[in-house]
């Protein structure tokens, strides 16, 4: 097991992000279990790079003064996996929010999937979406969003460097998507969704990769805690606690 010393001098963890948890969730989680293992106050940790609630896989977390290498975490290349439904849209681009138009894709043929995704590699330009945890005027824009408030989100370059379909059972596309920091994947579905004229959104995710560190080598976070926190207290498992 690690020591404290291990925690302070630098770790890098490699977490399997549960379902529906947010990534500050899990950074809270660890905290506060290496916090009542060694019966200190304070010890710093951070995540590279946020995955949303909908979202599993790959979450590097960085302790003690490894948590300085997080700006170059991530600036990784990062590697996804998901499912885009054609045939309807949302407001968040996925199961965040319900449904808000439904669209005919009886045209759509596996050929012209194939052909779009063509559309969207090399340097593209995308909007966040309008549920992200990007800042403006001081506020997270899903704050906003969730307020029904609306706001201009300028569009950013980022880079797709493969964007494979790996399965199609319409209206469901799964594909794998290689990409640089930054990238919305969420934006993608829509995008893609209405190149094809029938609207998209994401129903799955999963980052397996960043850089060269691997969902494979990563941890379930319950796993990780009670293998490698064990403390003389009963755990508390629930996402929540701090």
């Amino acid at each position: 097991m690690r020591t404290l010393e291990d925690f302070k001098e630098g770790q890098v963890l490699l977490i399997d992000k549960p379902l529906e948890w947010t990534s500050f969730q899990v950074v809270n989680k660890l905290r506060w279990h290496i916090r009542k293992t060694f019966n200190i106050k304070k010890i710093k940790v951070g995540h590279a790079g946020t995955l949303d609630p909908l979202a599993t896989g790959l979450l590097i977390i960085c302790t003690g003064k490894f948590t300085k290498k997080i700006t170059e975490y991530q600036a990784q290349t990062k590697e996804y996996t998901g499912t885009i439904t054609l045939g309807a849209t949302t407001p968040s681009f996925d199961l965040e929010t319900e449904i808000n138009q439904t669209f005919d894709f009886s045209h759509v043929t596996k050929d012209l999937i194939t052909q779009t995704t063509k559309q969207f590699t090399g340097e593209i330009e995308q909007k966040p979406p309008i549920f992200s945890a990007i800042k403006k005027d001081g506020k997270r824009l899903y704050e906003l969003a969730r307020k029904g408030k609306t706001t201009e989100i300028k569009p950013r370059k980022v880079t797709v460097l493969e964007f494979e379909i790996t399965n199609i059972n319409l209206p469901k596309v799964d594909f794998k998507i290689v990409c640089s920091k930054g990238t919305y994947i969420r934006s993608i579905a829509n995008d893609f969704g209405e190149a094809l004229h029938c609207g998209g959104h994401l129903t799955a995710l999963r980052r397996t990769k960043i850089g060269t560190f691997s969902v494979a080598n990563a941890k379930q976070l319950l796993n990780f805690i009670e293998t490698e926190l064990q403390t003389n207290n009963n755990l508390n498992l629930g996402k929540n606690y701090t």
